[in-house]
């Protein structure tokens, strides 16, 4: 299972919200790149890195930090928050990101997904499930739909998508363990690749995800905290942190 640390950009800082709600911040460092050469230096392979600015206003808001986190590192980087066209699709790509993380164009666009998909591949594309009460919400959490979260799943499916990550919004920053009951319905009914971010509050949750064979688990909280040790973890975890 692969590990990926995360950062929240917030005006350039490195934050991280509880519940998705940008009212309840913490700001961890004013030096995101330092944060993300810490992750590499313990042995992180990839990092999960996201504009929050970009996806409450749904355009990207710190591009430059984020094109000088990839210049800077060999992390593989994973990166979402106000993507809505397949110019910023690509204008991530180009300067080396592995993949785009898709979330409100995926529900309220799906056809543009799919040419997306078609156009960069489905390795350079993850949808993200944000889920509240089973339901998707949109639009850096700020939004709630109708669409039910694993019918919704299926429906990525069906367009081609590979990966997904799946939050739990209640869980997300609250440090109460990952919805292994979300987890579990996506695992069994689809074969996508589902990255479990939200509510990782220990070493041994990753472990857990690892053990029944989850692609991968995003922390962010908890590292900041000192409750997950990701050097502990990664080497742990080995060779499957590819």
């Amino acid at each position: 299972m692969i590990v990926l640390p995360a950062i929240d950009l917030k005006s350039g800082e490195v934050v991280r919200l509880k519940q998705g709600d940008f009212e309840r911040k913490t700001v961890y460092s004013q030096d995101p790149l330092a944060v993300a050469e810490d992750f590499a230096a313990k042995g992180a392979e990839w990092l999960h890195l996201v504009d929050l600015d970009g996806a409450a206003v749904g355009e990207s808001q710190n591009y430059a930090v984020i094109k000088k986190i990839a210049a800077a590192t060999d992390l593989k980087i994973q990166t979402g928050g106000g993507i809505r066209k397949k110019e910023d699709v690509k204008r991530l790509l180009d300067i080396g990101v592995k993949r785009a993380i898709i979330g409100t164009l995926a529900v309220k666009d799906p056809e543009l997904l799919a040419a997306m998909i078609r156009k960069f591949g489905a390795e350079s594309i993850l949808v993200s499930i944000d889920a509240r009460d089973g339901k998707v919400a949109t639009s850096g959490w700020l939004e709630a739909s109708e669409k039910n979260m694993l019918d919704f799943a299926r429906e990525m499916e069906a367009l081609g998508v590979k990966y997904i990550l799946y939050t739990d919004i209640s869980r997300d920053g609250m440090l109460k363990g990952p919805d292994f009951t979300g987890l579990r319905k996506l695992k069994a009914e689809t074969e996508l690749k589902i990255i479990a971010s939200g509510g990782i509050s220990s070493n041994q949750d990753l472990y857990d995800l690892a053990a029944e064979d989850f692609y991968g688990a995003i922390t962010g909280q908890a590292i900041y905290q000192s409750k997950v040790d990701l050097e502990e973890v990664l080497k742990k975890l080995g060779e499957n942190n590819a």
